[in-house]
């Protein structure tokens, strides 16, 4: 759950970042942008963490 909300977070970050790129107006300023991409960070985080301590009682 939490790598599916850190790939939508970081895919609006990334649309973001193109819509602004190709001249278009950004729907996020630069600190909803910083938060946005903070929070894909975290959640990547949090999914990183939740796998490795599955993987780590399932071999115990």
């Amino acid at each position: 759950m939490f790598l599916i909300s850190a790939i939508t977070l970081f895919a609006v970050f990334v649309a973001n970042v193109l819509v602004g790129a190709l001249g278009g107006a950004q729907f996020l300023g630069d600190v909803g942008e910083m938060l946005l991409l903070f929070a894909a960070s975290v959640t990547f985080v949090l999914a990183i963490l939740r796998r490795e301590a599955a993987e780590k009682s399932d071999r115990s």
